[in-house]
């Protein structure tokens, strides 16, 4: 299960670095928008985030 766990968070490192890999400046602009965000908003998008993969690891599964 350890090892399967490590796997998950290298994948996440691997998905995490895809944008400011192809489009730093993009990226970066999108940080911008969402330091500027309240962090109302940002608990939601984090809560519908980790739902959606919940859910989605839940199918997959």
């Amino acid at each position: 299960m350890a090892q399967d766990l490590l796997a998950a968070l290298c994948l996440v490192l691997v998905i995490e670095g895809i944008m400011p890999f192809l489009a730093p400046s993009g990226w970066r602009n999108m940080m911008l928008t969402l330091a500027q965000t309240d962090d109302k908003n940002i608990r939601i998008l984090g809560l519908v985030s980790m739902l959606l993969g919940a859910g989605l690891l839940f199918v997959v599964k």
